[in-house]
């Protein structure tokens, strides 16, 4: 035997014993030599006898029926129970010139006079008239084929319908000088092959099907003895023992040959063993030590053995004491018939059992082997690779222990081998376990943390990225690995993790917390799309803006203005191109964990090159990298939010605030209220900039833009001509600024000009109240006595103001009637600042104006009084004095007066025909009635109109009110309302 096999003790042997009185003198009748063939079928065990009796054995070893299969003296030397089924087929042997003969039993149908078995078929199997025993047999499992073979080295191969016995044909297809040892059936796809073994060769030849009619083919050169040839059922494989090897043989050709020397008697397959039972060693050739032991029986001395070809071990080996005649399979055990009629049972012990014996002597690759043929399960395997693995690290074999731990590692706890390599020399150990743990997807965030410890205390980014870069599913907690990759200082590794997984947030949070890559950042939120970088974009804002202002800004007024649209680049880079930092990607190659993320990173607007913020599309960079950027499409939907959102990422950076604000108001799409919140935003950041200490032309500048909000002028930041802005918050952010053009222009609105100009009066700006009483005196009259007490009330405003200022509104007093003469005086008379020189023009020029209006009211009042007088002597003359009238001439058509005529005593005369058509009137030539002189007539009713109007307007006492208080001269006023009449008696 080969050394390399190795033997245990797989089978617990027992000798049978035989309590039914029957099977035990059966068996041991003859010495043994009863039993001429056995056959195990489903549940029973069959055996044929030389007397040509067929006994049935149940479990138990009871003989349960017998029946005579022969009555001619034939010896049953053959059987074969069709598995499945109540058939049973026996060959029958007389041993002499007879031939022998085949038989199909029912055993299921019995004959009711006799209680046989009903045979169904009988065939007599021809040889060729020759008279040799048969040496071999076989059939198919429908028995539609069946195969002889002879001593004499014939094949004949039955084929027909023996179950209904509907006819046979036989012939022989091989013959040869070589006694026939073997013959098996092999049933493939419609395709039957016959084997036969030869003491001098192994063949095959098809007996059915593609192929039939062949000559044999050679598959081996060398032979086989008697009971050397089986069928592995389980594969089809036919199996062939020699005494150097066990051989297999398939369809294709011969297998490959398991060593196992030795002489061997018959061979048997059961599951995965092979038995072998060999002949006693001759004289010649045996161990001296078996001579001593067993004495002269050492020449009969059998070895029965139990063989797994596969595994190399020999299961079971044992010494008998008789020669071994069969070899069967039944109630799931192997058993053995001696010669004796000793019947022995191998029971194969449980598959623990098998193992424990392995673990005893530290085998545990065969153990696991083992387990695998037996078919235990995965998690019991897993047993065997742990108990392996502690074995072998009590060996110090600690890579090879590894191994076996990271097999089983399915069914056994982490920690139980974490633990036992926390050791810094084992530290390799350790990571390759954590690393399959991850594979299995049976790692947890502490696994997760310690392998990240073990790559950073080794220092190897390599081991790391791969790590993390695992194609397939997530086989670690995310959110562990992201936060110890920036523990410990890797942050590209953290950045690609948090993208690959889409983590917007915390890309933008590595870049700019950690790497401080503040326009990699930028330019990273830039590539998402509006609902992605919204929050990115406001929780970095002011962050943004301090590194990034200029950028940062003009994403502000493209996302609030709605016009953002996600970058998108599409680089072309030359063979030879080495990758730079870029503003939309990162260094490659950088050795330094915190200089850049292109390396590890391949965000979503990077490719293998990248487009710098210097670069223009379509240009080169200086490493020959042709950058092209990718034509916008359309804008995508979004709704920007209010402008107000982004106020306070611009706290500190009023520059860019402004720039935004003035952007955001080119926008006809705000609301009122956004309108507002900017033009009032951007009024107090106008007044913020003009406080900067940069001098008096800076702060100019920034309060005309300031005014320019608010004075009503469409500008390019605020095209309304009425901007939205509250008074109120113009005056708080103008009083808190010190602008005071601010505060005047809103009053102004408001018409506040006393307001206004008492602003400059309360701050002694002189300029200022000059300024404002020529702009708002001629709509507020008042601003001018307002102005004369202040002018007044201190040397330094009189000496800003000026001699002349102070003539100007004592002229404008004096011309417009503001105050009275006295009223000046006492006005000024309140300091000691005016002096008569000061008003001394202006009381002259008072005192002039009224002599001459006096002088002119007495000249009016002089002709009133010759005119009434005058007026009162005409009534007079008319009432006491005879009208002459020398008119010559009608003064209606300037004829010559013919009588009759009509005179009036308004000196018109008339002829009397003119007047008919007219109204007529009595005068002093006699007409009818008093009438009205045409040419008067028209002027009479003019004067009689006003006499009632005015007769009317007496009652109406509102319009004299009304007009008394807007008369700059109210006693002129009374005069002439007291000279209309309208003062006087309602009676003529």
């Amino acid at each position: 035997m080969a050394l390399s096999w190795r033997s245990f003790d797989f089978f617990d042997a027992t000798p049978v014993r035989l309590t039914d009185d029957d099977t035990r003198a059966f068996l041991e009748a003859g010495n043994g030599n009863a039993v001429a063939s056995v056959c195990s079928g489903s549940d029973s065990l069959f055996l044929g006898g030389r007397d040509g009796t067929v006994r049935i054995v149940a479990a138990g070893w009871k003989v349960v029926r017998a029946f005579a299969a022969y009555d001619d003296g034939s010896s049953v030397t053959h059987m074969r129970q069709v598995e499945g089924t109540s058939l049973l087929v026996t060959v029958g042997e007389e041993g002499g010139e007879a031939p022998p003969v085949l038989k199909v039993w029912a055993l299921d149908k019995l004959v009711k006079k006799t209680g046989v078995p009903t045979c169904l078929s009988a065939v007599v199997v021809n040889n060729g008239k020759k008279p040799f025993p048969i040496s071999a047999f076989t059939a198919t499992e429908d028995l539609s084929q069946v195969a002889v073979g002879f001593a004499n080295g014939a094949v004949t191969v039955i084929r027909g319908d023996l179950i209904h016995d509907l006819g046979t044909k036989q012939r022989i297809i091989y013959e040869s000088d070589e006694p026939v040892t073997g013959v098996e059936l092999h049933v493939d796809a419609g395709l039957t092959t016959l084997f036969i073994a030869t003491t001098a060769r192994i063949l095959k030849m098809v007996v059915s099907g593609r192929g039939h009619g062949q000559p044999p083919k050679m598959v081996e050169d060398n032979g086989c003895g008697v009971g050397c040839m089986a069928v592995d059922k389980r594969t089809g494989d036919i199996v062939v023992a020699r005494d150097d090897a066990i051989y297999s043989y398939t369809l294709e050709g011969k297998g490959p040959p398991t060593a196992y020397e030795g002489a061997k008697k018959l061979v048997a397959v059961y599951q995965d063993y092979i038995a072998i039972v060999s002949p006693p060693t001759p004289a010649e050739q045996g161990d001296s030590m078996r001579r001593r032991f067993f004495g002269a029986t050492a020449d009969s001395i059998y070895t029965f053995t139990l063989i797994h070809p596969e595994l190399r071990i020999v299961a079971h080996t044992e010494s008998i004491l008789s020669d071994v005649q069969h070899i069967f399979q039944i109630w799931g055990d192997v058993y053995t018939l001696t010669q004796e009629g000793k019947v022995y049972r191998y029971h194969e012990k449980t598959v623990p059992q098998r193992l424990e014996m392995l673990y005893h002597r530290n085998l545990y690759t065969l153990a696991a082997e083992l387990a695998q043929k037996s078919g235990m399960d995965a998690q019991q395997q897993n047993i065997i690779f742990r108990k392996y693995g502690d074995y072998l690290y009590q060996k110090g074999d600690y890579d090879q222990a590894m191994t076996q731990y990271i097999k089983a590692i399915d069914s056994t706890e982490p920690s139980q081998v974490i633990r036992k390599f926390l050791d810094t020399q084992r530290i390799h150990n350790l990571i390759e376990y954590l690393e399959e743990l991850h594979e299995h997807h049976k790692a947890t965030s502490d696994h997760t943390t310690l392998l990240l410890n073990c790559y950073a205390k080794l220092k190897d980014i390599e081991k790391l990225e791969k790590f993390i870069k695992s194609p397939g599913d997530l086989k670690f907690d995310l959110d562990t690995a992201i936060s110890m990759c920036r523990q410990g200082g890797y942050y590209e590794q953290a950045a690609y993790l948090a993208k690959k997984h889409g983590e917007t947030d915390l890309v933008v949070d590595i870049l700019i917390e950690d790497s401080k890559a503040y326009s990699e950042a930028l330019d990273f939120i830039w590539h998402l799309d509006p609902e992605t970088a919204y929050p990115s974009l406001m929780r970095y804002a002011r962050v943004l803006i301090e590194h990034c202002p200029h950028e940062a800004t003009r994403l502000f007024i493209d996302y609030y203005t709605g016009k953002y649209r996600p970058k998108v680049d599409l680089p072309v880079q030359s063979e030879n191109a080495v990758p730079v930092a870029t503003n939309g990607g990162f260094v490659v190659g950088a050795a330094n964990a915190v200089q850049n993320l292109s390396n590890f990173i391949p965000l979503p607007y990077m490719t293998a090159a990248v487009v710098a913020p210097s670069t223009l599309p379509g240009t080169a960079t200086p490493d020959g990298a042709v950058i092209m950027k990718a034509p916008e499409g359309a804008a995508p939907e979004y709704t920007p939010p209010k402008p107000r959102t982004a106020f306070s990422s611009f706290i500190d950076h009023p520059d860019e605030f402004i720039v935004f604000l003035e952007a955001c108001l080119k926008e006809n799409t705000l609301s009122e209220a956004d309108k507002a919140d900017i033009y009032t935003t951007l009024f107090e950041m106008y007044l913020h900039k003009s406080n900067e200490n940069k001098g008096e032309a800076h702060r100019e500048e920034w309060e005309a833009k300031a005014k320019s909000l608010i004075d009503g002028q469409p500008t390019v930041a605020r095209p309304t001509p009425q901007p939205p802005i509250e008074n109120s918050n113009v005056l708080l952010l103008s009083h808190l600024s010190s602008f005071r053009d601010g505060t005047t222009l809103v009053k102004e609105k408001s018409g506040l000009y006393f307001d206004i100009f008492r602003s400059y009066t309360s701050a002694k700006d002189t300029r200022g109240a000059v300024r404002a009483l020529r702009k708002y005196g001629p709509e507020e009259p008042q601003l001018y006595p307002a102005a004369l007490s202040y002018f007044t009330s201190d040397p330094r405003v009189l000496a800003d103001a000026g001699p002349d200022e102070l003539a100007r509104v004592l002229d404008r007093i004096d011309r417009d009637g503001l105050l009275a003469p006295l009223q000046v005086v006492q006005t000024l008379s309140k300091n000691a600042v005016a002096t008569m020189g000061m008003i001394k023009p202006y009381l002259a020029g008072r005192i002039e104006r009224e002599r001459r209006d006096i002088s002119d009211n007495k000249r009016d009042v002089d002709a009133f009084r010759a005119e009434t007088a005058q007026r009162r002597q005409e009534i007079k003359d008319l009432g006491e004095r005879p009208a002459v009238f020398q008119a010559t001439r009608c003064a209606q058509c300037t004829l010559p007066l013919e009588l009759p005529t009509v005179h009036f005593l308004c000196k018109h005369s008339f002829h009397q025909r003119c007047l008919r058509g007219g109204e007529g009137g009595g005068g002093a030539g006699g007409a009818e009635g008093a009438g009205e002189c045409p040419m008067c007539a028209r002027d009479n009713a003019t004067i009689r109109a006003l006499k009632k109007g005015q007769a009317e307007n007496a009652e109406r006492h509102e319009l004299f009110k009304d007009d008394l208080e807007r008369s700059e001269d109210r006693f002129r006023t009374v005069a002439e309302w007291f000279g209309r009449g309208v003062m006087g008696g309602t009676g003529e």
